[in-house]
């Protein structure tokens, strides 16, 4: 079993080590990782946020664990060079079209939120979001209009074939959860949408058992407050699925809690290959601080564990480990408490030798 690591920037190299720390203790037999440079320190070793030999590396192996890209410092570079092309090339280059973010509140934590207690208590939703079309991948650049003006233009685009294989993805997860899809869009302005609406219904065909509900996104973003526990399966494009999944993360308490798991289509002896990472970003503010909550990127190291590793009984020790942890009322500067990364990472090997 090979596991591609790849800090990145900022707060990165700090959440990967921890969930490095949970995946020694489990020592797992037959395992082997392998670190590579990406994003802004990638750049400055290399002059590429993502060198050719980090994506060979990322080929090789059977998952990557991915730690954050930015850096401020790299701003004022062109496009193309930039930190975050590093994760938008492999997700590009590997084929990573499905990237599924669970999102469930923790008990203990519902003060957290910012919704009442027994809406954050309701919580337990994944977003199903397509990760390599929309205007992130689309043409794009800049025009000057008839009246002498600058215009920036992205172009939003979806083919049948990226809505179909997306769609059974959400469709296959709701399967084994409660049956529910909702597919959100904005299919009374956008022509994408449009298509987007027609062949997702289509698809629903195929899956009787599963209940499909359409939602206009601005509708979708003031259910996930008003109602967030009517939600299963969150099925959307790569821009809706951005920022809907980032509002469900501050909806349970903090974004430092969600994992991410970005799969595609290719199997390997274990399971499907795929890239997994917090989705809480760099975090450039208190990089080096050893602040950063690594529960995250430990639970992105779970969904790697299940669905590239075929290891079902250690991905759920790490999510039984992370709940008592939390539940002993251990907490970063994200919930409001003073642990550190170290002292988080120690706390979940901890309870791992723990019987459950």
């Amino acid at each position: 079993m090979k596991i591609a690591v790849l800090p990145g920037d900022g707060i990165g190299p700090e959440v990967t080590a921890a969930a490095r720390r949970v995946l020694d203790a489990l020592a797992l037999p037959g395992l082997a990782l392998f670190e590579g440079d990406v994003g802004g320190i990638a750049y400055r070793r290399h002059g590429l946020p993502l060198p050719a030999e980090t994506l060979e590396m990322a080929r090789a192996a059977d998952a990557v664990l991915f730690g954050a890209v930015g850096d401020p410092e790299y701003d004022s570079l062109p496009r193309d060079l930039r930190p975050e092309q590093a994760i938008l090339g492999l997700r590009r280059e590997l084929g990573l079209f499905a990237n599924l973010r669970p999102a469930a509140g923790w008990p203990g934590l519902e003060e957290l939120s910012p919704l009442r207690p027994e809406l954050a208590r309701g919580i337990d939703l994944l977003v199903v979001r397509e990760l390599t079309g929309d205007v992130y991948f689309g043409a794009k650049g800049e025009r000057t209009s008839s009246a002498g003006e600058r215009q920036g233009w992205d172009e939003m685009t979806y083919g049948e074939g990226e809505i179909r294989r997306i769609a059974h993805t959400a469709f296959r997860a709701a399967q084994s959860r409660r049956g529910q899809v909702t597919s959100v869009d904005k299919a009374n302005v956008l022509e994408t949408s449009r298509v987007w609406r027609e062949v997702v219904s289509a698809v629903a065909g195929e899956y009787p058992e599963v209940r499909l509900e359409h939602m206009y996104v601005d509708n979708a973003a003031m259910q996930l407050v008003r109602s967030p526990g009517q939600f299963d399966v969150i099925l959307t494009g790569n821009l809706f699925g951005d920022i809907l999944s980032d509002q469900a993360s501050a909806c349970v308490g903090s974004i430092g809690l969600l994992p991410s798991a970005s799969l595609g289509a290719r199997q390997t002896q274990h399971g499907t290959f795929g890239l997994y990472e917090p989705i809480h970003g760099s975090a450039p503010d208190i990089a080096g601080q050893g602040r950063a909550n690594p529960l995250a990127a430990i639970l992105s190291l779970a969904m790697l564990l299940r669905h590239s590793l075929g290891r079902e009984a250690d991905a759920g020790r790490i999510e039984r480990a992370v709940a008592r942890v939390l539940a002993g009322g251990l907490r970063g500067a994200d919930l409001g408490g003073d642990a550190g990364t170290e002292a988080i990472a120690e706390a979940v090997v901890q309870e791992l030798g723990q019987a459950d």
